[in-house]
């Protein structure tokens, strides 16, 4: 490209493999790629890990995040939109995924952990004697007759 960058911006063409040779087909395959990337792993680790909700949350947020991203960025390729769109969605996109891993839910996730120590401990300490895990004859209800054979 011999023009400069603030005229590549807003290039007449948008962003086409005709304005940006080397940028257009690996944004755009790159784009596709995680996409599908995201919705596998959305499926994978939501069914995985249904038994704990701030992770399932944490892979929800990140599934939304990508879904928008990636989606945006392949109507920007097919539909030619200016350079300016597909670089503001990059940055925007990137810079939620990486709020939502190292800031959002990372508090969330230790907090989640410290009441299933809590849980385990607690559990620990009430079946640490085998016997408290064996029902007594005395605590049992006696069988009656009182039922009608028939």
């Amino acid at each position: 490209m011999n023009q400069p960058f603030l005229d590549s911006l807003f290039l007449r063409g948008g962003f086409s493999p005709e304005n940006f040779p080397d940028l257009f087909y690996p944004v755009s395959v790159a784009s596709f790629v995680l996409l599908v990337a995201a919705v596998v792993l959305y499926n994978v680790q939501s069914r995985r890990l249904h038994h704990h909700p701030p992770l399932v949350s944490l892979q929800e947020w990140l599934f939304w995040t990508g879904l928008a991203v990636f989606g945006l960025l392949l109507t920007y390729a097919i539909f030619k939109f200016y350079l300016i769109f597909v670089l503001v969605t990059l940055i925007v996109g990137l810079a939620t995924f990486v709020w939502i891993r190292f800031f959002r839910f990372p508090p969330l996730i230790e907090t989640y952990n410290q009441v299933l120590r809590r849980e385990r401990f607690l559990s620990q300490k009430r079946f640490r004697d085998p016997d408290s895990t064996i029902r007594s004859r005395s605590k049992a209800k006696p069988r009656t007759g009182s039922r009608k054979r028939r």
